[in-house]
């Protein structure tokens, strides 16, 4: 369940159809209210988020609408749709797809060369690697080039229990970040606040950093960049309300 793919603006844009946007308490947690209305998911699920903070997060995008509803600008809203309408009944499949990016991590594969890219990687990458392995059991094998290289099972395996014993919301933020960085350690890092989200997409990125000090910056290629910055900025934000 790649999050971060299969999702397109309709056709025809709602128009706002609310003034007020404000938050009351629910059972099981707090309710988005839309002029009094309960916000609901596209299935018609009432949304009820388990802190006030990602209540607040959700609110926020809601009350930031103009005169049309852009749901391409609400991420937090749609992590919380999918943590509601989705997770609960795919929440195997899920671990399965971050265990895959375990498999083939990104901060793994170290280059061959040159030099300076190989110590740009080892100086980012070696100390979120070895607290992986210190403070939550993952044991990586890390390999120069491209050529796979297998996970230690057991790795993988904890990899899957650790993103099982996260709850629907946390879970969802994590199946997102996963391609996001395309980095399970680096989603994990996020989620436990190992690193900011500045510094986990700085680390996601480190051979295109390399490239563009070289070759210069693409226009496209920085716009790209700055709106998964904003991607990876949404979602630090949003384990943070989760936490409380």
């Amino acid at each position: 369940m790649d999050l971060r793919k299969g999702f397109h603006e309709p056709a025809e844009k709602p128009r706002r159809f609310y003034e007020a946007v404000t938050l009351a308490d629910a059972e099981g947690g707090f309710q988005v209210l839309l002029d009094g209305r309960n916000l609901r998911t596209p299935k018609a699920m009432r949304m009820i988020l388990p802190t006030r903070a990602a209540a607040e997060q959700v609110a926020e995008e809601w009350a930031g609408q103009g005169e049309t509803i852009e749901m391409a600008a609400m991420p937090a809203t749609r992590l919380a749709n999918t943590a509601i309408e989705s997770i609960p009944a795919a929440r195997e499949g899920v671990a399965d797809q971050v265990a895959q990016y375990a498999a083939s991590d990104l901060v793994c594969y170290f280059a061959e060369a040159p030099e300076a890219l190989v110590s740009r990687q080892r100086a980012g990458w070696e100390p979120v690697l070895a607290r992986a392995e210190s403070e939550a059991g993952l044991r990586f094998e890390r390999c120069a080039g491209i050529v796979h290289r297998d996970q230690p099972p057991e790795t993988l395996a904890e990899v899957r229990r650790l993103a099982l014993a996260l709850g629907d919301f946390e879970l969802a933020g994590l199946a997102f970040g996963t391609p996001l960085f395309g980095s399970a350690v680096l989603a994990l890092a996020l989620h436990r606040g190992w690193l900011s989200p500045d510094e986990a997409f700085d680390l996601s990125r480190v051979d295109e950093a390399f490239q563009e000090e070289k070759w210069g910056v693409d226009e496209e290629a920085a716009e790209r960049a700055q709106r998964l910055r904003a991607e990876a900025q949404m979602l630090g934000r949003w384990f943070r309300s989760l936490a409380g």
